[in-house]
């Protein structure tokens, strides 16, 4: 189970990694294309973009058709879903740190401003 979500996840994140691939994704998310228009919109060559594609198909993050020549590229099932609430657990992780940081640092304010006024 753990191999399994670690595969899943480096795939989702060495997709996400790159800005194409991100760029590739936010485009997909208004309207599927071809590989040939996305290379055109990213000013790729067609072997660039397909390599690109092939990244993010593994992740499950784009689905292509081929018809006759050209191979339309639409957003694939994979919705992240898994991958945000393992990203939300560590920022959870982070918000109680620097609360219990910050009521550190209050702390040592009150502190000083009694000391302070003591002298």
């Amino acid at each position: 189970m753990v191999q399994f979500y670690q595969t899943h996840f480096d795939a989702s994140f060495a997709a996400l990694s790159d800005v194409t691939r991100r760029g590739v994704l936010e485009q997909l998310g208004r309207a599927d294309a071809s590989i040939t228009d996305l290379a055109d919109k990213f000013h790729m060559t067609l072997t660039g973009m397909k390599k690109h594609v092939q990244v993010l198909e593994r992740a499950g993050l784009v689905t292509t058709e081929k018809v006759g020549r050209v191979r339309t590229c639409r957003l694939g099932l994979s919705r992240l879903e898994e991958e945000a609430q393992w990203i939300e657990r560590y920022r959870q992780l982070w918000d109680e740190r620097f609360d219990a940081l910050d009521q550190v640092i209050e702390e040592l304010n009150r502190k000083e401003k009694i000391d302070g006024r003591d002298k």
